[in-house]
């Protein structure tokens, strides 16, 4: 018998499927976030989703472990954004809440924008030792109009240098102008950004 209360399960759109291989590999960062845009700018041709997409690989191999798009209004979830769904398929799919464990090969999130103030703390708690970024939160703003919140001042050297933490690696602007592709979709679109209070 059900319980009272209703279940949050995450759900990536059917398209996926034929869109990634499992264990896939993709051999350099550049690659990587090839797939990041790709899932982005398809969640936008398909209506599944925000502009975002993100997956979550094995640093050394390029081994996909998950894959994430912007599930924000199709879940009515504001927490299912490109990056948290990624990191907690992966956690599911490697049975374990920290993907740094000793057990695990070094992982690291590519995401085809910065994050915003919520994803910051999710890559802080998640375990992965690498962030790979695309498109710049003025990019997201400007472009797309979606008001990412506060980071803290220099975030990504916060994330560099997590004393008694393990360190995240973080590359910036890799493949910016390419990434910057599906916000400008979505705005010609017609797409409008979802914030607090506004729908």
């Amino acid at each position: 018998m059900p319980g009272r209360f209703p279940r949050f399960v995450i759900a990536l759109p059917d398209w996926i499927e034929a869109f990634v291989l499992p264990d896939e590999v993709f051999e350099s960062r550049f690659s990587r976030m090839r797939l990041a845009i790709r899932l982005a700018s398809e969640n936008v041709i398909r209506g599944s989703g925000g502009p975002f997409g993100a997956g979550v690989f094995e640093i050394e191999t390029g081994r996909l472990i998950a894959v994430g798009v912007n599930l924000v209004e199709s879940s009515r979830c504001s927490i299912a954004h490109a990056e948290a769904v990624a990191i907690a398929l992966a956690q599911q799919s490697l049975g374990t809440h920290d993907l740094a464990s000793r057990s695990l090969p070094a992982l690291e999130l590519v995401s085809s924008a910065q994050p915003c103030c919520q994803c910051f703390g999710m890559i802080w708690w998640s375990g992965v030792r690498g962030l790979v970024v695309g498109a710049r939160t003025e990019d997201v703003e400007s472009i797309a109009g979606f008001r990412e919140g506060p980071l803290p001042d220099g975030w990504a050297d916060r994330l560099r240098e997590r004393p008694g933490l393990v360190p995240i690696d973080v590359a910036v602007d890799v493949l910016r102008d390419e990434a910057i592709v599906p916000l400008q979709a979505f705005r010609a679109s017609g797409g409008s950004p979802y914030h607090p209070g506004v729908s």
